[in-house]
This record gives structure tokens, C-alpha cells and sequence, in this order.
């Protein structure tokens, strides 16, 4: 347990600062000085010999996804296809690398499986974006909803028939000469959708290929697991340093500002590190996200209320979010607690930091997900806590976050080597108004798990006296 009387002597810092320590001069909600920590946390961060090394990219190259491309390509052929066609986001961005905002606009990514070629059909307003990437024809609707021969980019002003924009793209694969081919797409379809392809493109055949996309999303490469890495080691820095902030500031803290300082501190650590020109194609893919909860909000998993509570003494508190760099990532929580606690406290808190050690002990390859799952909640129901369980221990992590497959009862899938998953054996006991869930980033490897993060799960750093 750390004493924050004592934190403050040693490091000679009083409540106030003049700045953060990279730099940025933000002010917090409180109106203080603004934000400056000592760095002290920093220095309990732990190394791992057993991580990946980070990437020095911002990105994965184009080279890279033309080759994971191929990939698909060569595996849509396998299965008699003569084209591929993406409609969801993440496979766009997965096999394209073309990162794009995702609205009610259709969007759509063509890959003619015996050429290395790429074909777009998308919304006007992306027109710069699409041609300034890996595009070899793009063809373009004016807007959603858009009307047959309105283009007023073009000075044409027409008000007139809806297209249907699933139409258009058939009927841009039938000038493409896929009229009679075997198509890929990234979905399933719905009766309806599927009886408008088979009126315009009668000749032709359909195939979900969504289960072949998802599988290359689900097992990262070399060059993914460094980008991941990277993140998760400002990751932990940005943890550090929200630890900090809380020692320094205490009770005369909310949880929003705590929140809120961590994010400005980390967006000026990692921007400081990324090469850009203010153009597309450059920064992308770079989220900071960071929460923060105190006391009762801890009690439940997915709590509705909005976080703006001051810190106080015996609360359970929580830093929590995602960072990514490039789409790759992942999260990072510490359930801490607030002196003073009691025994039913502080033996919640030792299960599920035995449970984070069992999922990393446990994640090899060649387990399955119900088998880790199942070593997991064993260890709750034996030591007694089996009421404060509330959901399964983790899920699969990519870049929309929650991706196959599930550490759960229901799921028998393999773990293969270069999957990831949350760390989340969290136990919950709304009745005295406490939780404690971690988070982390894990990676499986052919002997165990390894946790992508360096920030520990003692008592050291998770017990704080204010």
C-alpha cells in the first residue's frame, strides 16, 4: 500500500505544477494549476522479456496489405470465386488499408481474385481519400440518399429517381464481366438483398465468405503483434502516469478529471512520436480513449451513469480505456482501491488478480476458449465468490475492439498462436457498491499467454492510501 502523504515527500511535489511533463498546457476541471506528475509510477512499470518488440511504423505499410490481399484472394479461389467484395468496415480497413469513417453511406471494396487489382465504389465525399491510396478505378455516388444523374460537384443538379445503392454496385460488377462469376461477400445476405443480385446477375453465384475474413482478422502477424506492442507501451505510460495524478491530487479529484488529464497526457505522448503532414493516409488509426470510475460505479460492468464524482476514501476506483495506433491496440484497466478496506474487499481483489494469472498460465496454444474459461470460473466458485461473477472472463481483441472468438463456456474454439484477448475476470458486488475488473492486452503464444502491458498487478500499485 502506498501512502500519498509519503508519495509527495519523497518526490518534493506539492498540488500544484506547471505543466504536463510533455509539454501540453491544458488546465483541469478543478480550475488548478495545469497537470504535472512526478513520474514516479513510471519506475514500477515492469519488463517482460517474453513481449514482442515494438514497432517503429505508425502504420502497417501498403505493401502489407496488398500481400494480406493476396491472401484472401488466394483463398476465395480456393472456393471457385472469381471476385471478392467488402462491405464492412473492418475488412475494409484490415485488407485495403484505406481507414474511412462509417456511416449509413454504402461502401464498397473489390478485389478481382486472378489479378492484383482493387475496384471502389463509395460515397462522393471520400473521392480524395480513395484515389490518393491503392485504388486502380474508383467509381462514385454523389451522396446518400442519391438521385439518378444528381451530381452538383459536376454542375448537375437533378432531382430524380433513389438509386439503389446495392443495385449500382451490381451492376458495376456486371460491366466488370462478373456477371457470371462466383462472387464473395463479406456478409450474409438477406433474402430480399439476395433476391435483387440474383434479378440483376441471374447468371452468377453468391458466397458468404465473411467466416475466411474474419479468420486471417483473428490470428495477427508478426507486423500487427509489433503495432499492438507499441501502443501498449504508451499504454502503460498513460497509466503510470493517471496513478500518479491520483496520489497527487486525492480526494480534491473526480474521476472525470483524472480521466481527462490522462488523455491529454497521452495524446501529446504518442502524437509527439507520429510522422505526419496534416494529409490522409498519415495519423490514422490513433485513438486515445481513456475512463475513469470511483466508488459505485465500480459495482457494475457496463454502468450507464455518467462518470463526475470526487475520489474518495475506501472507494473502489477504476482506470480503464483503449489506445490504438494504426487500428492496433488494445485495452488497459487497474481496479484500484481507496484506504481504508475490509477483509471481503481485499479477498474480491486477490481473486481476480489470481484469475488474471491463471488466464495467462492457461492461454496456449491448442487450449480451447470453453477450457480456459472453465479453469477461470472454477477458481471463483472455489474461492467462494461465485455471486460477484457476471460474465465471462475475456473476448477476442482486434480493431473493432470485441472480436471472435470468446473466452467463454460456449466457445470451442482452438487458441492459436497470435490470437489476442481481453483480461476481464472482473467480480461485482453492487450491494456495498464496489467492483474490481481488469483489463490488458494478451497475447497467445505456443507456452502461455503474455500480457502485452508492463503495468503490475500487485497491491504495490493498486492499494493507494490518500
Amino acid at each position: 500500500m502506498l501512502n500519498r502523504r509519503s508519495f509527495l515527500r519523497n518526490t518534493a511535489l506539492g498540488l500544484t505544477g506547471l505543466g504536463l511533463a510533455t509539454g501540453l498546457n491544458t488546465r483541469c476541471s478543478t480550475g488548478r494549476s495545469p497537470l504535472k506528475t512526478s513520474g514516479e509510477s513510471a519506475k514500477l512499470l515492469v519488463s517482460n522479456p517474453d513481449r514482442p518488440a515494438p514497432a517503429t511504423f505508425d502504420r502497417l505499410p501498403l505493401s502489407w496489405y496488398k500481400a494480406t490481399a493476396k491472401k484472401l484472394r488466394e483463398k476465395a479461389g480456393e472456393r471457385g470465386l472469381k471476385a471478392v467484395v467488402l462491405q464492412n468496415p473492418w475488412n475494409i480497413i484490415y485488407f485495403t488499408g484505406l481507414f474511412h469513417s462509417s456511416t449509413e453511406r454504402p461502401f464498397y471494396a473489390v478485389f478481382p481474385v486472378d489479378e492484383e487489382a482493387l475496384y471502389w465504389y463509395h460515397p462522393g465525399l471520400d473521392r480524395d481519400l480513395v484515389t490518393s491510396w491503392w485504388s486502380n478505378e474508383n467509381e462514385y455516388y454523389f451522396d446518400f440518399l442519391h438521385s439518378e444523374g444528381g451530381h452538383p460537384e459536376k454542375g448537375e443538379i437533378t432531382v430524380g429517381k433513389t438509386v439503389d445503392l446495392f443495385e449500382w454496385l451490381l451492376n458495376g460488377l456486371k460491366k466488370r464481366g462478373f456477371g457470371e462469376s462466383g462472387i464473395g461477400f463479406d456478409t450474409e445476405f438477406p433474402a430480399s438483398k439476395l433476391q435483387k443480385a440474383k434479378n440483376i446477375l441471374p447468371k452468377a453465384t453468391f458466397q458468404d465468405i465473411s467466416d475466411i475474413c474474419l479468420k486471417m482478422r483473428m490470428v495477427k502477424t508478426p507486423e500487427e503483434i509489433a503495432l499492438t506492442q507499441r501502443a501498449m507501451n504508451y499504454f502503460s505510460q498513460i497509466q503510470a502516469f493517471a496513478r500518479d495524478y491520483i496520489l497527487e491530487h486525492g480526494t480534491e479529484a473526480t474521476d472525470f478529471e483524472v480521466a481527462e488529464a490522462a488523455r491529454a497526457f497521452g495524446v501529446d505522448l504518442i502524437m509527439k512520436d507520429i510522422k505526419r503532414d496534416g494529409r490522409p493516409h498519415t495519423a490514422v488509426g490513433i485513438s486515445v480513449g481513456i475512463s475513469c470510475r470511483t466508488g459505485a460505479a465500480t459495482a457494475y460492468p457496463h454502468p450507464n451513469q455518467f462518470f463526475h464524482k470526487k475520489i474518495e476514501r475506501g472507494d473502489a476506483l477504476q482506470v480503464s480505456g483503449v489506445v490504438r495506433i494504426g487500428g492496433y491496440g488494445g485495452e488497459l484497466y487497474r481496479y484500484y482501491q481507496i484506504a481504508p478496506w475490509d477483509a471481503h474487499r481485499e479477498k474480491l481483489w486477490e481473486v481476480v488478480t489470481e484469475c488474471v494469472h491463471i488466464q495467462e498460465r492457461e492461454s496456449r496454444a491448442g487450449k480451447t476458449c470453453a477450457e480456459v474459461a472453465a479453469a477461470i470460473h472454477e477458481y471463483q466458485v472455489k474461492m467462494g465468490v461465485a455471486k460477484y461473477i457476471y460474465h465471462r472472463p475475456a473476448h477476442g481483441a482486434g480493431m473493432e475492439g470485441h472480436q471472435a472468438p470468446w473466452l467463454a463456456l460456449g466457445d470451442n474454439t482452438v487458441l492459436e498462436e497470435g490470437m489476442m484477448f481481453s483480461v476481464e475476470p472482473g467480480l461485482y458486488d453492487p450491494e456495498n457498491g464496489f467492483g474490481y475488473n481488469p483489463s490488458d492486452n494478451l497475447l497467445v503464444t505456443r507456452e502461455k499467454g503474455v500480457i502485452m502491458s508492463s503495468v503490475p498487478y500487485t497491491k504495490e500499485w493498486m492499494f493507494l492510501k490518500l
